[in-house]
Order: structure tokens, then sequence, then C-alpha cells
């Protein structure tokens, strides 16, 4: 089993990297995470977690599903979401850069969630997020080689969703605590600088390949 995986090994970790980077970039998801941890509880926002976890392999589906069918009708198309993926790369790196923004995760009306309804609200959450999508297009298109096997591919998948459940679980866990969420504050425009520069990296090298 391993020796079918060595040929990836280089693949693997090119998901694993921009899989981490775009995950810990404070998004959507990110934002109903802190929510419902700090106006629920710190379980609400495990399960929250659960929820998105569990949306990313609706978008594993569809979009291996949707990448096989449009490579065997045109290579063009395929060469040209390559290209869109690329630039939302781009994209997500500059915006990260720019972005001004702060969370305001001090303090939060506190509200009673069901385990059911903070799974659900993270699962729609990343379900409906456009950039989720982008994520998915740019991981798949731009990353993955199309003669990768698919159970390979779903590995990814399965790297992708376990990632997300353990960043957002831990921002869930951690972030109930004041002293975190100062140090947290502190430091996040520095952190959104840096991946932002590797995400534009990221892209520019993937345009060229």
């Amino acid at each position: 089993m391993l020796e079918n995986f060595l040929p990836f090994l280089n693949e693997f970790l090119s998901v694993l990297t921009i899989t981490i980077l775009a995950v810990i970039s404070p998004g959507a998801d990110f934002v109903v995470v802190i929510k419902n941890s700090l106006s629920s509880s710190r379980q609400s926002g495990i399960f929250t977690a659960i929820g998105i976890s569990s949306a990313t392999w609706i978008h594993t589906f569809y979009t291996l599903t949707g990448i096989s069918l449009i490579i065997s009708q045109s290579i063009y198309i395929f060469t040209f979401l390559k290209i869109i993926g690329s630039v939302y790369l781009i994209y997500l790196g500059i915006s990260s850069i720019r972005n001004q923004q702060r969370l305001n995760i001090i303090s939060f009306n506190k509200i009673g969630l069901s385990n059911w309804e903070s799974f659900k609200s993270g699962f729609i959450t990343n379900m409906l997020n456009f950039k989720a999508t982008m994520f998915y297009l740019s991981v798949f298109t731009q990353i993955v080689n199309i003669e990768t096997p698919v159970f390979i591919q779903i590995i990814y998948g399965l790297i992708i969703s376990i990632i997300c459940l353990i960043w957002f679980s831990i921002i869930a866990i951690f972030l109930n605590n004041e002293k975190v969420k100062l140090q947290f504050l502190k430091v996040q425009k520095p952190i959104e600088i840096i991946l932002g520069f590797i995400l534009i990296g990221f892209g520019l090298k993937m345009s060229l390949k």
C-alpha cells in the first residue's frame, strides 16, 4: 500500500500544505465556529467543526465527478478551469494581505444551541461557501494530476476533511480562553500577511506548470 502511495508523495505534500494554509485563513467557517463556541459553548463549537468537516465530502464528490466529466468532454475546458484555480489562489493571497478587518471575538450574547443545530450551521455554512468550491477546484485542477488514481484523490479529500476538523476544533477549544483570544488578535494580521504571500506563491507556481 505504501509503495503505491510513494509516487504521489510530492503531490500529497502540496495538497497538505495548501489545505493547511487555506483552512487557517479566517473565513466564513472560521467565523461560524467562533460564534457558536463563544455564544453557546465549547461543545457547540466542536459540533460546528464536525459539520464543516462533513460538508467537505460533498465538495470532494462533486469536484471529482465533475472534473472527470469535463476531462472526458474537453481538455480545453479543463485547462480553463486550471487557470481559474490558479487565479483564485493568487486572489486568496492578495485578499489575505489586504484584509483590514478584525474579527470581533471579544464578546457574544449567550444563546443555547443543541449539538444538531451546531452541526447543521457548520455544515450549511461550508456547503454554501463559494470560496470552498473554488478551493476544491484549485486543488483538484492545479495540484492533483489528472492521472492520479481516484482512490488517492479520495485520500486527499479525507486529508482535507481531517484538517478542517482538527483546526476548527482547536479554535473552538482554545478561543474560549481570554488570554488566548487576546494573543490571537495580536498575531492575526502578521499571520494573514505571511499566509497571503505563500498562497500567491503557490498560485504563481501552479500557473507556470
